[in-house]
């Protein structure tokens, strides 16, 4: 266990509203296939949701890439659709298709669902935390997370992934207090979970919101910001010291609602949003995190650092984590990572 003060780890101190003179960075989905590492770990689980149960193999692939890169922030190796698993929905992941669940059929199927074996059924996780955390360097910062509810519900209703949610979206209109009743189990079992690995060691959380996105704007306020803000409110109520990032992906001008939430200490931004934007209404009131299109970490060379410099000249001199606008991508070279920290090192406010 590290006796490094809070206050002196980059990720959290930005997190806190300190600039930095050197961004902290870490990567969303930085253990991963990229990595031959990662896959020969990965090779030792019969399937994906084992793997995230094992404790000894999700600390290796949560510490592998902090190896690697001594990146500023380690998040543990898990799966936002451990949230329907523990509620008791079937659920599954194929390769080629990615997850695949029992789908909701209807709101009656709500009434299957429970939230009072969440903890229990999680015990994994918390392990894995309390493992990666006893073994991290001093100056890394242990980040815990969980899927926001749309995203989570979208899989739960949709079976899966979607190319239109159409189901998802009929819900919403049409029936939107069977949805709402779905939500009221997720909102206390995603702050429950979260609660539970800060618990275990966490020092800051991030809330997913993957396909916040495809929200008309009329529902973007009750199916995301209002969410989000519930369960920021379960986390801070039991933690109020521990930070909170909201990824609302792709919802444009939505970014500054979230922003303006009482509880959301950070809001990690999409590839999309103009950094000018970014800048002017989100760092206002929470710390940015962003914003590198992964596929330029694809591309590497010059044209992936000069972009780095755009993104920290510009939100840099202001409360800012570097990040990528999504996770990295399988056929991402390892070497391009490297350089990439390389870059973000040497640079100076």
């Amino acid at each position: 266990m590290n006796d490094m003060s809070l206050s002196d780890k980059p990720l959290l101190s930005a997190l806190r509203g300190n600039v930095q003179s050197v961004p902290p960075v870490w990567l969303m989905r930085q253990a991963g296939r990229y990595l031959p590492e990662y896959m020969e770990t990965r090779s030792k689980s019969e399937n994906f949701l084992q793997f995230c149960y094992s404790p000894e193999l999700a600390i290796e692939a949560t510490l592998q890439p902090i190896r690697r890169f001594d990146l500023d922030g380690a998040i543990i190796f898990s799966d936002i659709l451990v949230i329907p698993d523990a509620l008791g929905q079937k659920v599954g992941f194929q390769p080629g298709r990615g997850p695949v669940l029992e789908a909701l059929e209807s709101p009656e199927a709500v009434l299957k669902l429970s939230k009072e074996s969440v903890r229990n059924h999680l015990k994994p996780v918390y392990e894995a935390i309390r493992g990666v955390k006893a073994a991290l360097p001093p100056k890394t910062t242990m980040i815990g997370f969980a899927g926001a509810p749309w995203t989570i519900a979208s899989y739960m209703i949709e079976g899966g992934a979607s190319k239109d949610y159409a189901t998802l979206k009929s819900w919403a209109f049409g029936n939107p207090d069977g949805l709402s009743a779905l939500f009221d189990i997720l909102v206390d079992a995603i702050g429950d979970h979260l609660c539970a690995q800060i618990e275990a060691g966490a020092e800051v959380v991030q809330i997913f919101d993957s396909w916040a996105g495809i929200l008309p704007a009329e529902l973007f306020e009750p199916w995301c910001v209002m969410p989000i803000r519930r369960i920021a409110e379960i986390v801070k109520r039991a933690h109020p010291d521990v930070p909170i990032l909201a990824f609302p992906n792709r919802c444009a001008f939505g970014y500054e609602q979230i922003a303006n939430l009482e509880n959301i200490d950070g809001v990690s931004i999409d590839s999309t949003v103009p950094l000018e934007f970014a800048r002017d209404h989100i760092q206002p009131n929470a710390t940015v995190q962003g914003n590198l299109d992964p596929i330029l970490l694809v591309t590497g060379n010059e044209p992936m650092r000069a972009e780095a410099r755009r993104i920290m000249n510009c939100l840099a001199s202001k409360p800012f984590i570097f990040n990528l606008g999504h996770g990295i991508i399988p056929i991402t070279p390892p070497d391009h990572v490297a350089d990439l920290i390389e870059e973000i090192r040497k640079w100076r406010a």
